[in-house]
This record gives C-alpha cells, structure tokens and sequence, in this order.
C-alpha cells in the first residue's frame, strides 16, 4: 500500500524535472532530444504547463480547463466573462506560483499532476522568506481571481454600448455640420472660436466613440471584422480627407460610407472573425488584427 505512492513520487519527480530544468549543455543531463521527446509526449495526450514565454489560446488544454471550471460554478464561459484574458493570465500566473511553492517547501509533484491543485495542497509549510513571499503574492491573485471569475459581461452593458454608438452618431453628425446647434448657447463657443474645432472632433467621433462602443459589446464572425476594417478605415479617411475638402460634413459622411461598406464587404463575402483566417495574411496584417483585439475580449492570456 505504501510502495505505490513512493513509487508515483518518484515518477512526479522525474517528470518535473523535465519541465522545470533548463536545457544542458550536449552530454550534461538530458539531452535536447529527450526533452523534447517528453514535452510532446505530454502535449499529445491534451497537457501542456503553462508557460510564461508560451502563447495561450482558447484552443490550449490549459484554456479549455479554466472555461470548463467557469462554466461549473458559474454557469456561463469564459468568453462571456468581462476580462477573460485577465482570468487566464491570473490562473497562469498562479499556476506557475504554486509549483515556485511546491519546490521550495518540498511538495514534490511533477508539473502534469499539479494542474487543478489549491495552494494548500502546494504549501509543505516552512520554506523560509522565500516561501513567506510567494505566499503573500498568491494571496493577491487568488483575491483578483474570484473578482474577476464573478465579472460576468451582462446582456445590459452590451445595450449601454450600444445605446452610446447610437447617441454618438447622432451627436457627431450635428458637431460636424452645425456645432452652433448644440454649443451656441455657450460664451465659450464664440469667445474662443471653437466652431472649427468641434466640427472637426465630430467627424473623428466615428474613430473616438462609434465604432470602440459597437466592438465593446464584443460581436463575432461578419459584424467583428466589419468593425475591425472600419476601426483601421476611418482614421485614415479622417487624416487624409481634409487635404481634399474643408467640408466636415462631407468627411462625415465619407467615414459613415467607409463604416457601411466595410459591413457590407464583411456580410457579403461572409467573412468570419479577422483572426481566423491567418495562414493567407501577410504577418503585419496579422499584427494589427491581433492589437486590435486587445480590450474587445477576444485574447486568450496573449501577454508573454
């Protein structure tokens, strides 16, 4: 009965050495090749540690446990969470924490087996100032965590972002055309000229507010990359347009034009999310589709 747990120990205790070493040098310790014949042996039957220096995606085993987990105490996924890349960054970062813990108050597991496991399970006790640190730092996360495992991202939010697109576009058409409209009951306005200046803000409004409020509300497929060509379109509309008219109205309406079109083009060629299709983008396209999803929640734990 006692032979069997020594000998699991033993074989943990193997296996985390061969996560947690740093490559040798040829003919110190394992060689190149059986450190990597072990981490695909692990990654092949659906595990993978969390590294700190690896991408996360929602296609990780590491990613998919945690939506699991959501999805058993709260009823809803990951995805609906208000910050999910801050969840899984959290769950990793204590991930990483509680194996620093194991080792230095002499929990002996390997990696594979501590997926899943409390702090205290972790904890051997002692461990000097080292241990007493980490400690305090887990602590920190694990409150963050249960915070942001409850920030669910309502039904009602995604109708006040939507509610704020619609008084946007409305509020920047009259800025951009007759700004006296809504300001000219002001001294301000006159005193200090701001006609200009507020026609021009309105039409940026499609940049500043419109269009961040319609991605806020986090769409998929056709209506995200939409928003995605439109978030990239209208910037360059806005800079490029004055060299051409000084009629703010009619950059106005050339931003809304660039907004219809890019849902059209997105609906009508049945596009799907702009991330999806990667192999056939070129790699600073890419880049910018992957910049623009950081606040959208589409990140799985991007952050290296």
């Amino acid at each position: 009965h006692r032979s069997l747990p020594c000998f699991r120990k033993r074989q943990q205790q193997q296996q985390h050495r061969l996560w947690a070493e740093p490559k040798q040098a040829p003919g110190e310790g394992f060689s190149d090749d059986v450190m990597d014949e072990a981490n695909l042996a692990l990654t092949g039957v659906g595990w993978a540690a969390p590294s700190e220096n690896v991408e996360l995606t929602s296609n990780d085993p590491f990613v998919k446990a945690i939506d699991a987990s959501i999805q058993s105490d709260m009823g809803v996924g990951l995805n609906d969470l208000l910050n999910p890349a801050k969840v899984v960054n959290l769950e990793r970062d204590l991930y990483n924490l509680r194996v620093s813990l194991a080792k230095a108050t002499g929990v002996e597991a390997g990696d594979d087996s501590m997926a899943g496991w409390t702090t205290e399970q972790c904890d051997g006790g002692g461990g000097g100032s080292e241990a007493d640190e980490l400690r305090k730092t887990i602590q920190k996360k694990e409150k963050d965590l249960y915070i942001e495992r409850r920030s669910v991202f309502r039904g009602w939010l995604k109708t006040i972002f939507l509610v704020q697109a619609v008084v946007s576009f409305f509020v920047s058409f009259v800025m951009a055309t007759n700004p006296g409209q809504l300001f000219g009951r002001f001294e301000w306005f006159y005193s200090y000229n701001m006609d200009t200046s507020i026609r021009v803000l309105g039409f940026w409004f499609w940049w500043l507010f419109v269009i961040p409020s319609l991605r806020s509300r986090r769409p998929t497929g056709a209506e995200k990359q939409a928003l995605d060509i439109a978030f990239l379109g209208t910037p360059l509309v806005s800079f490029v347009a004055p060299a051409f008219t000084k009629d703010t109205g009619l950059i106005w309406a050339a931003n809304f034009a660039v907004v219809a079109g890019s849902y059209g083009f997105a609906f009508l060629a049945g596009g799907g999310d702009s991330s999806s299709s990667d192999g056939n983008k070129p790699g600073w396209l890419k880049f910018i589709y992957k910049s623009l999803d950081f606040g959208g929640g589409r990140e799985r734990g991007v952050r290296k």
